[in-house]
């Protein structure tokens, strides 16, 4: 393949239709890409197959979306991996050109591209977000740990609009994470719990 060909192709590491699991679109009919490609190391990644792009194959977009299509979703939503390692500017025009709503998923870590109905925003320390996202966000979706994470929403949470929703959600080896997202919703009103539903669910 050469590289003309490569700028109308991204790395894939699967694409499939199912429910989005997460977030204040949970249990929406949802057709998903995920893009191959991440430096942002999640020592408690559960996609760390997706992290090397070179291990996955390019896929054409004009595939990609006459897959989203065929799905007939209510959204289609791009992840990764990080998605925004990739310009996403052809993908979600083209994805748009077919009336289908478009969202991201993504840590804000690289400059932001693309045209979104929605973006969830989930900032991770290991490689702090990019300026560019703070205007972009839908929904702000933390993972907690430990104690550290709390102040890391706060100081992402007051970089975004006020009416964004916020996510704490655990991580979901960590039993200690269930009570510290528990107790510090309890205690601030403007925070709410996100519960990974597609893993209770049994599906991906």
């Amino acid at each position: 393949m050469n590289q003309i060909n490569l700028l109308n192709h991204l790395p894939i590491v699967e694409t499939f239709h199912s429910v989005q699991g997460e977030g204040a679109w949970m249990g929406s009919n949802a057709f998903f890409i995920r893009l191959a490609g991440c430096d942002v190391g999640c020592p408690w990644c559960d996609t760390k197959v997706s992290w090397n792009a070179k291990r996955h194959p390019q896929m054409a977009i004009a595939d990609l979306v006459n897959e989203a299509v065929n799905a007939q979703p209510a959204m289609v939503v791009i992840t990764g991996g990080e998605p925004l390692m990739h310009d996403l500017s052809e993908l979600t025009r083209s994805l748009k050109s077919q009336n289908l709503r478009v969202h991201l998923e993504t840590s804000g870590s690289h400059p932001f591209s693309g045209s979104f109905d929605w973006v969830t925003f989930s900032p991770k320390q290991f490689k702090h977000p990019h300026a560019s996202i703070y205007e972009q966000v839908s929904e702000l979706k933390v993972v907690v740990h430990d104690q550290s994470d709390l102040t890391w929403a706060e100081q992402n949470a007051a970089k975004i609009a006020p009416h964004v929703v916020k996510y704490l959600q655990a991580e979901w080896e960590t039993f200690s994470s269930k009570d510290l997202v528990l107790q510090y919703v309890l205690s601030h009103a403007d925070w709410r719990v996100s519960i990974q539903t597609h893993k209770l669910l049994g599906v991906r």
